[in-house]
């Protein structure tokens, strides 16, 4: 678990980049860039940073988005320090996220598992195994019978 402070720092450079991406970088090969998750050393001197692009269907798009991230490291890492106010910079490294993906793989696998199920039940019978009254009940000896008759 880490401490707190560096999760404040994490966070703030979440927001300072995520505004960055917005607003200062016009790289054209930057698409709908989304900041997921920033992860950084215990001692604030590396910060691994997790972006998603909405929309970019073919490799060459997120080799192009991660092409123009790399080229504006440094810009980013210069406001990062200016807007952070610590002594240090960290080092910053762009990372795909590949969450989404594996989502939408998780999705497709528990789609056809729930159709294989369907499949299933519509072809097993309408019938219960065992009996129409599964519940116990107290067995009847013939001993009891024959005492009731004797009587």
């Amino acid at each position: 678990m880490s401490s707190p402070r560096v999760r404040r720092i994490a966070d703030r450079i979440k927001v300072i980049v995520a505004q960055m991406l917005e607003r200062r970088i016009k790289d054209p090969r930057i698409g709908f860039v989304t900041v997921t998750d920033v992860r950084v050393t215990g001692d604030s001197q590396q910060a691994t940073i997790f972006y998603t692009v909405l929309g970019a269907d073919s490799e060459a798009e997120l080799a192009g988005t991660a092409a123009a991230l790399e080229s504006a490291k440094g810009l980013i890492r210069s406001e990062v320090a200016k807007q952070l106010g610590t002594r240090t910079a960290p080092t910053l490294e762009f990372i795909h996220d590949a969450l989404p993906e594996t989502a939408r793989h998780l999705d497709d696998v528990l789609a056809r598992a729930k159709a294989q199920d369907d499949a299933v039940a519509a072809s097993r019978g309408t019938t219960y195994a065992g009996e129409p009254d599964p519940y116990k009940k107290p067995r009847e000896t013939e001993d009891e019978w024959d005492e009731d008759d004797e009587e």
